[in-house]
């Protein structure tokens, strides 16, 4: 069942003297990890304010074709309407946090829809629960680092209890292991609570295992859209400049060299494991 579709998606930013997005035609079905990938510029960041309706709502501009997320006409429905259904977690957490603590800054999106104080205090302690930051709900948030901000802004987005979480490069300000337990924590909400996750990301080593869907977007046009071994192992992906990882790179370089794996890894588990199956075979 899709959750997101767009069909013929043309955008304009206004004043804008190109199109920022052209003929974009996708479909996300619910429950998926979608990675959203591709140069610098190529309309990924529009593409997702245009899910949550801040394009043509907030941004204005010219907006051609139709989107529709969760069965709702994005062109058709405020951004208030659209916030009980798609939550956006922004590149930089402290754009979205403003508190003086974090179970307030949490609080907030719940309160600005009017839900009772009973149901917020629950939604507020499940989502610091799932997101394993209750230990922080006192503190401020500009005292924490930036893979705890970063959890206290998923934290905030969850609690609204989306049906689709879209992330906007949410570990372009982390180091690798703090940027590893950000995935984790998405990974575990896309596959234990069944929400819809869209990463927006470069850093393909890390996100590519959690991926069942990859689209890669080049000057505001969806030039691959599919399988992440398929899409990541294809000639457009190197060509386009998309950093596909390093794993699928290896299974590239060795089958130039006549030694074929199995499959096509997408992370460095998969690969260690199809290596040594071919290390076991030729010993045997």
């Amino acid at each position: 069942m899709a959750i997101i579709e767009t069909t013929d998606l043309t955008y304009t930013y206004p004043a804008g003297t190109k199109l920022s997005l052209q003929d974009v035609s996708i479909t996300v079905e619910q429950g998926e990890f979608v990675v959203l990938t591709g140069p610098s510029g190529g309309g990924k960041t529009t593409l997702c304010r245009c899910f949550n309706g801040l394009v043509p709502h907030f941004y204005g501009g010219k907006l051609e074709g139709n989107v529709v997320v969760t069965g709702l006409k994005v062109g058709e429905h405020s951004i208030y309407e659209l916030a009980r259904h798609i939550g956006l977690v922004f590149q930089n957490p402290e754009n979205q946090l403003f508190a003086l603590s974090v179970e307030k800054d949490v609080a907030f999106g719940l309160e600005n829809l009017g839900i009772p104080r009973g149901d917020i205090r629950k939604q507020v302690d499940w989502a610091l629960e799932i997101t394993g930051i209750t230990d922080l709900r006192e503190r401020p948030p500009h005292e924490l680092s930036g893979g705890q901000q970063q959890r206290v802004a998923i934290a905030c987005v969850l609690a609204m209890q989306p049906n689709v979480m879209i992330l906007d490069e949410p570990t372009s300000f982390i180091d690798p292991v703090g940027a590893q337990k950000i995935f984790d924590v998405i990974n575990e909400l896309n596959k234990k609570l069944g929400i819809t996750v869209i990463l927006v990301e470069h850093r393909l080593d890390l996100a590519s295992k959690y991926a069942n869907h990859v689209i890669v977007m080049d000057e505001g046009k969806v030039v691959l859209d599919g399988e992440p071994r398929e899409v990541f192992n294809s000639d457009s992906a190197r060509l386009i400049g998309v950093g596909i990882p390093k794993a699928t790179r290896l299974y590239q370089i060795l089958k130039e060299k006549g030694i074929s794996l199995k499959k096509v890894p997408v992370n460095s588990e998969e690969a260690s494991q199809l290596l040594r199956e071919v290390l076991t075979h030729d010993r045997g």
